[in-house]
């Protein structure tokens, strides 16, 4: 079988395309998939890198095959699994092995997909809509009278985190780094959208909100933004900080939380919050379903072969470092 793994962590360098690794046999409570389609994310980058590498959120080790998002069809199902069947159209993420022609996935980890979504999009779109679909409804739970504020706003999870909370009617703010991305923030439905200025954000945002400050923040910056973000949000606000592309703050102290107004501070992950087969489909659902009536756009910034994928993981490291997320899908089929 053809797919891509690794021995050791490190850079791309250690990205290694085979065609001699063993077919995935079932196993029970898992399926067997045909993969159709592979997403390639920031977290297939930090695993290649060993930030997973003690992890018990994400418990995935080197040597491993890649990929930890994909879409495709099932050929067969293990002992146990009594509602997924053979020929079923499926996504899954945060299971690894997707960058392969065949994958074992835990039937707890996959949700059907509907026959008008084609498998590239439900490749591309069931990590990043998982994520902002819990982050919104499960974390935030904004409606009407919200007001957030959404850093990397011309992400792809920031593009989709606007779509979401202006769909529930809240009032968005987003941050990015330059004006031509702040446009984008403003297209997908942010109804005030600025550049991060050196945490100049903050004041700007207490000015448009008379001196409040936002409900909830969604910094997935980390070490640039997160005391500016504070700075941003009301008292007794929510501060969700969901990732770190700009480095991890390591010298918090929760006095700040208070001082900031008696803030509540989090850092979920998405594996938390999909526990169980029913959560799974269910985020699936909404986030098709979405897709579908056309409140949630989903744009595919390129597709590649396998054989592509270590030079599309040195391009994605290269974004990283200047904080851009990007979206990718491989084809492996």
């Amino acid at each position: 079988m053809k797919g891509i793994m690794i021995q050791t962590y490190g850079g791309p360098e250690v990205v290694q395309l085979r065609n001699d690794l063993p077919t995935p046999e079932v196993t029970p409570g898992h399926v067997v998939v045909k993969v159709a389609y592979a997403g390639i994310n920031f977290m297939d980058v930090h695993t290649r890198q060993g930030k997973y590498a003690s992890s018990a959120t994400y418990p995935v080790r080197a040597p491993c095959t890649l990929g930890m998002e994909g879409a495709g069809r099932i050929v067969e199902v293990g002992e146990g699994v009594t509602h997924l069947a053979v020929g079923d159209r499926v996504a899954w993420c945060i299971a690894w092995g997707s960058y392969a022609e065949y994958a074992s996935v835990p039937a707890e980890k996959v949700a059907k997909i509907p026959d008008a979504i084609p498998y590239d999009l439900a490749a591309a779109t069931i990590f990043q809509g998982a994520t902002a679909h819990y982050l919104v409804d499960d974390i935030a739970r904004l409606g009407p009278e919200s007001t957030c504020l959404i850093h990397a706003g011309s992400g792809s999870i920031g593009q989709l985190l606007i779509q979401m909370a202006k769909a529930r009617g809240a009032d968005i703010f987003a941050t990015a780094s330059s004006d031509r991305k702040c446009a984008i923030a403003t297209e997908r439905g942010a109804h005030h959208a600025m550049r991060y200025d050196e945490g100049g954000f903050a004041d700007r945002i207490r000015e448009a909100t008379q001196g409040k400050g936002v409900d909830v923040v969604f910094d997935s910056v980390g070490k640039t933004t997160l005391r500016d973000s504070f700075r941003a949000c009301r008292t007794r606000g929510l501060i969700v900080n969901y990732g770190n592309v700009s480095g991890s703050v390591t010298d918090l102290d929760p006095i700040e939380l208070g001082e900031g107004g008696s803030l509540f501070l989090t850092r979920p992950r998405l594996a938390d919050h999909m526990a169980d087969r029913a959560t799974v489909q269910r985020r699936a659902d909404a986030v098709f379903g979405a897709i579908l009536d056309g409140t949630l756009k989903i744009e595919i910034e390129g597709r590649y072969r396998m054989e592509d994928v270590q030079t599309v993981h040195a391009r994605i490291e290269a974004r990283e470092q200047i904080g851009k997320s990007v979206l990718w899908v491989a084809d492996v089929d």
